[in-house]
């Protein structure tokens, strides 16, 4: 049980050093939001603050 603590917990600080965090613009490119980790848990996301945001491209 330990030895998975420990590995999730350096998985996590991994996964936060690794620039997890993007930017996002919407469909006029008016407005945008950066967000960490993943664009769908922005807080501006959540709350509609930029209307649709725009396909993003697949890496």
């Amino acid at each position: 049980m330990i030895k998975l603590v420990k590995i999730t917990s350096v998985f996590v600080i991994l996964a936060s050093l690794t620039a997890c965090t993007g930017h996002v613009e919407n469909q006029d490119k008016s407005c945008g939001y950066d967000y960490f980790l993943h664009p769908a848990i922005s807080i501006s996301k959540i709350i509609g603050g930029c209307g649709p945001a725009t396909a993003q491209p697949t890496k």
